[in-house]
């Protein structure tokens, strides 16, 4: 195909028909990006499995964790063009939520998913009414201000430990129907952790490619035309708050089972802000890129942590370089290589 979009038969091919083979050339490079992540993954809780590293595979699954609060920023921003700065408060609530069932209900892991489950639609319904009544910065300071009066809340609550938090969860068996694992066996826990995260992750996925997911993807670009299109963008954009405070409430419960304890720390602003870097540094929109960016981000904490007490420094100064020099995030800076090359090696130089 030439660059003014025809064939070299001379036959012109329509701007939409192009567009969606780009859009489809774009999807299968993140797919890709997606395959060596989740067989990276793997192939890392295997090796480490069998050395017995229980440091590394615990590290992993935090950050693996911590990828699933960054996909519900991405949900936000990247699918919807919402800014939130506190998502944190979800991901806090459904740790308390699975703390408190697990002290003083029962050691239960599907009654906690549950219960993490609830209160993220419950909270999402009662923070997005709130919030999706203002527009732009005024939505990302309401978010803000709801994660703060909720965290001082919590962190004056002396039933809930106050600013100790809740500490001595116990140790459960999760169920899988072929065999139990405990929250304590490393491997285990971890490949539990990542198969969550894989079906959340192909979850959002198929929603984003439907007349849904295409919608959010319309009050992104431009909201006041939607309604045009039979739409109701206060609806979308509720609909969209909810579903990612879900699955922030979700991962949340997983995390007093990996470290024991929670704490009202969970739903302060560093929290919301380390979800946020981790998802431009991945990749906004891609999907798979904030859990890129949140691996990279909880290692080089670690890692550049136990050289220098200044490593929020270097992790600033590396958010600096992705926002300057790849606008679009290290997956979506690799997605537009690869695309790139696949069009000029099917002779496709068009514009989409």
């Amino acid at each position: 195909m030439a660059d003014d979009g025809t064939t070299g038969l001379g036959k012109t091919v329509p701007a939409a028909q192009r567009a969606r083979m780009h859009e489809r050339l774009q999807w299968r490079a993140l797919h890709i990006a997606a395959l060596v992540f989740f067989a990276t993954a793997i192939a890392f809780g295997v090796l480490y499995s069998i050395r017995g590293d229980q440091f590394f595979l615990r590290l992993a699954t935090e950050a693996l964790i911590f990828g699933g609060l960054a996909l519900s920023v991405d949900v936000l921003l990247g699918l919807a063009g919402l800014l939130s700065l506190g998502q944190a408060l979800y991901f806090g609530l459904g740790a308390y939520t699975a703390a408190v069932v697990l002290k003083h209900v029962a050691p239960s892991f599907w009654l906690v998913i549950g219960a993490s489950l609830v209160i993220g639609v419950v909270a999402g319904l009662i923070g997005g009414m709130i919030a999706i009544r203002a527009r732009g910065v005024y939505f990302a300071l309401i978010t803000y201000g709801l994660a703060q009066i909720v965290s001082k809340i919590i962190y004056n609550t002396q039933a809930l430990g106050a600013s100790d938090g809740i500490i001595g969860i116990p140790i459960i068996s999760i169920p899988l129907g072929f065999t139990d694992i405990k929250a304590d066996n490393p491997a285990g826990f971890f490949f539990v952790v990542l198969t969550i995260i894989a079906l959340v992750y192909l979850g959002l996925v198929y929603l984003a490619g439907t007349p849904f997911g295409r919608a959010l993807a319309g009050v992104r670009i431009n909201e006041k035309r939607m309604p045009f299109l039979g739409y109701r963008p206060e609806r979308l954009k509720l609909a969209a708050f909810v579903l990612a405070a879900t699955i922030a409430s979700l991962v949340g419960g997983l995390y007093p089972m990996l470290r024991g304890f929670v704490s009202p720390e969970l739903m302060y602003f560093e929290a919301s802000t380390n979800a946020i870097v981790a998802t431009i540094m991945g990749g906004t929109g891609t999907l798979i890129g904030p859990l890129y960016g949140s691996v990279i981000l909880v290692w080089l904490k670690s890692i550049v942590g136990s050289y220098t007490q200044h490593h929020l420094m270097v992790i600033g100064g590396l958010f600096m370089v992705v926002v300057i020099f790849f606008p679009r995030g290290l997956i979506g800076y690799a997605r537009d290589v690869v695309v790139g090359r696949a069009r000029k090696g099917s002779g496709d130089g068009g514009q989409a």
